[in-house]
């Protein structure tokens, strides 16, 4: 691996490069302009450059970059894209929102630009120190977004957030020493073929214990980043602190990364081509584990969001549940011992991209809400129908995929998960997450009946703009068409499992 840096590297890169360009640009014309409003159409037009700079990189082929630390793949590329959408629809549905803090709309624009790069350079990550730098350069610019409402409550939520994101980066760092310290390499490929050399009987060794320590240390500091339980604790005070297009953007982009990287560190230590070596060497279910956390999240994010009251943190606790049926397709992925059936982790990927569309389409509608009745109670949805039908039915929309209901992708992604627990063997979660998703109908259709029967004194018409109305109808339009017609994108996420097959 040559240690120098390459202009074919960079050129891996451009999208990562382009978007600190942006970040740039965005700062220099805050600094020169005294209409802020342009700020938003450059941010966001200005993401067009690394969309189409990370399409170009879907050849198939897969490229290491920076001495094998970045590995550029089609796997890596889906979920560039992902992050790319999200940040385009957080940016554009920030349009109105970004006037309470005007002064600041170039900070907070750039924060979301290098907050966004992180996470791109997170699904490439294959090695623990790069890693963890990606990780930090997600988290931190999230740090200072979610206390731009200069109010106590996004202060505290900002607090808590930066402190338990110390606290479980710590956790992380830790369990990389530890795998560092027993195994001598820092690349994740490299994991594999270590364990497996011992297996077969060669000279390497390394304790177990401590080994799994190790593993089991990563696996607590990456679930803070997908806010699974035991490690959801900072989600619903930051997602109601956090201005909304933020709590979106959390919501979604930040998630994604999160299961880019465990289903690279998966692949790698759990299920490799040459069967499960720490499932065989340790005798850890791991298997099992995954299945009861993602148990736990979704019965837990359930039954708590049956009692709020704010919208925002109803569904900070949603999002918990979800993140629980997500872990179905990684309980399905680990109990596979050696195989090419990537049914699990495919439905991962799609249902993600699901989920994209479904939060965004319905956190559209709260920003605007939002906007209109300064207030995210639940109550203040009453009369919605009567103020706008459009946002009435995007937010309809986004709600029956979130049950999964059909004909909407939700439906479709809960049939792929719960699929691949049925054919893997763990039947009984297939039947926990379709108990839970009842479940979920209790709070969910509880917002409907509000927009669409309860009373509101104030009963004006919402006005939408330009970018509001493209952006709800291009999610819901999105949220039904891929209910109906899955396959390109099931297709699409085959193909990027395929890729991360050592």
């Amino acid at each position: 691996m040559n240690s120098f840096i390459t202009t074919d590297e960079l050129l891996l890169l451009a999208p990562e490069i382009s978007m600190v360009a942006l970040a740039t640009l965005v700062i220099v014309l805050d600094l020169v302009t005294k209409k802020k409003s342009i700020l938003n159409y450059v941010a966001s037009w200005g993401l067009i450059i690394p969309i189409l700079l990370s399409l170009n990189l879907l050849d198939g082929t897969s490229q290491y970059a920076f001495a094998g630390a970045l590995r550029i793949d089609y796997f890596g590329v889906f979920f560039k894209l992902i992050t790319l959408i999200a940040t385009l629809i957080t940016i554009s549905i920030s349009e109105k929102y970004s006037e309470k803090f005007d002064d600041y709309q170039g900070e907070y624009y750039a924060l979301i630009l290098l907050s966004a790069t992180g996470m791109m350079l997170l699904a490439s990550s294959v090695e623990f120190i790069t890693i963890y730098i990606a990780l930090e350069l997600s988290a931190l610019p999230l740090a200072a977004l979610i206390t731009f409402m200069r109010i106590k409550s996004s202060a505290e939520s900002g607090i808590k957030f930066m402190i338990l994101s110390a606290l479980s980066s710590a956790i992380l760092l830790y369990g990389m020493v530890l795998v560092y310290g027993f195994t001598g390499t820092t690349y994740i490929e490299d994991l594999s073929q270590i364990i497996n050399k011992f297996l077969r009987g060669s000279e390497i060794t390394f304790g177990g214990g401590a080994l799994l320590l190790g593993i089991i240390l990563i696996t607590g500091g990456f679930a803070f980043k997908i806010s699974s339980a035991p490690f959801h604790m900072w989600a619903p005070d930051v997602y109601e602190g956090a201005p909304t297009p933020i709590t979106a953007f959390l919501s979604v982009a930040s998630k994604a990364a999160g299961f880019a990287i465990i289903l690279r560190i998966i692949y790698s230590l759990i299920y490799s081509t040459t069967g499960n070596p720490i499932n065989q060497e340790i005798g850890i279910d791991w298997s099992m584990l995954i299945a009861i956390l993602s148990a736990i999240s979704m019965t837990l994010g359930n039954l708590i969001a049956i009692q709020q009251t704010n919208i925002k943190r109803l569904f900070a606790y949603s999002t918990i549940a979800q993140a629980g049926y997500i872990m179905v397709g990684l309980a399905a992925l680990s109990s596979l011992n050696g195989g090419q059936d990537d049914a699990g982790p495919g439905g991962i990927l799609f249902y993600l991209f699901g989920y994209m569309l479904t939060n965004f389409a319905a956190f559209t509608v709260i920003t605007i809400v939002s906007i209109h009745n300064n207030s995210d109670s639940i109550s203040s949805y009453s009369g919605l129908l009567k103020k706008s039908r459009l946002l009435t039915l995007v937010m309809t929309i986004s709600i029956i995929s979130l049950i999964g209901l059909p004909p909407s992708v939700g439906f479709m992604a809960k049939i792929y998960i719960f699929g691949s627990a049925m054919d893997t063997g763990l039947q009984w979660l297939a039947v926990f997450g379709v108990l839970n998703s009842v479940i979920s109908a209790f709070y969910y259709l509880k917002i409907i009946k509000i927009m669409l029967i309860d009373e509101n004194k104030n009963s004006d018409p919402i006005k939408l703009s330009m970018n509001y109305y493209f952006i709800s109808i291009g999610c819901a339009f999105g949220i039904v068409i891929l209910g109906i017609f899955p396959g390109s994108i099931i297709e699409v996420a085959h193909r990027a499992i395929e890729s991360i097959i050592y």
